[in-house]
């Protein structure tokens, strides 16, 4: 469980991936938004960007996101390097959400987002060392992702990945872990349809989590507004993604 003091500033998160058992089939309409209705849509958002995995109900009372360039960084301590596929993931997301300003960091940039690509045995330490800073703290998941918090936007985000348990759990991770690492943290069983929901089968970017990241991105959701500003302009937002997410 992650500790923290105020929502800004000094706040922690913690997101992991708790198991990839329990796993359900998915209907059809997962594989476009067209056939869900802006009630689900929205219903989707709250879910995920108003709450966290780990953390107490002020963690997840306001919004959460870059306001700015992300910088993305790779540090791979692991036999198979997984490099390729993660620059692969990051470069399509610019196309895919629209506002998102995010590309790998160039040679005397400054990274934003670190992703650590690990194997199993040396998971727990990763985490210990390089995110939770304790050599005694307790490591939950399978990967996970610590977001930072400003009240100007998410200051850094780190994520941990697993490289040698098979491609199915890397991409999983590798797509849920960055993702919420840009501010939709939580997960919930109910969104069959989605990525962030630890018992479904999705190992990509979803349509509808695309509809999800979208509506974040858009520049009328800024970092800190509540669920009630939220509310207010959701529809409006919704109705602009929908023309661009299908």
């Amino acid at each position: 469980m992650a500790a923290f003091r105020t929502v800004f500033g000094c706040l922690l998160f913690v997101v992991a991936l708790a198991t990839v058992g329990g796993l359900f089939s998915t209907p059809v309409r997962a594989e476009s938004i067209v056939g869900f209705s802006d009630d689900e849509l929205m219903d989707g958002f709250q879910k995920t960007v108003f709450g966290v995995e780990y953390g107490g109900a002020a963690a997840g009372s306001a919004v959460k996101k870059f306001n700015g360039a992300v910088r993305v960084r790779v540090v791979n301590l692991a036999d198979k390097d997984r490099q390729r596929e993660i620059a692969g993931f990051v470069s399509r997301l610019p196309r895919l959400v629209r506002g998102l300003d995010i590309r790998m960091a160039r040679p005397g940039e400054n990274p934003n987002f670190t992703v650590y690509v690990v194997d199993r045995a040396d998971y727990v330490d990763t985490v210990r060392t390089d995110v939770l800073g304790s050599s005694r703290a307790s490591v939950p998941g399978q990967c996970l992702v610590r977001v930072y918090p400003g009240s100007l936007g998410i200051v850094r985000s780190t994520a941990v990945i697993v490289s040698d348990e098979g491609n199915s759990l890397f991409r999983r991770c590798m797509v849920e872990e960055i993702l919420q690492g840009l501010g939709p943290m939580n997960d919930n069983a109910a969104l069959y349809a989605s990525v962030f929901n630890d018992r479904s089968r999705h190992d990509r970017f979803m349509p509808f989590d695309r509809a999800v990241v979208s509506m974040l991105y858009d520049r009328r959701i800024r970092p800190g507004m509540t669920r009630s500003e939220v509310g207010a302009v959701l529809p409006r937002v919704l109705a602009d993604v929908r023309r661009s997410v299908r």
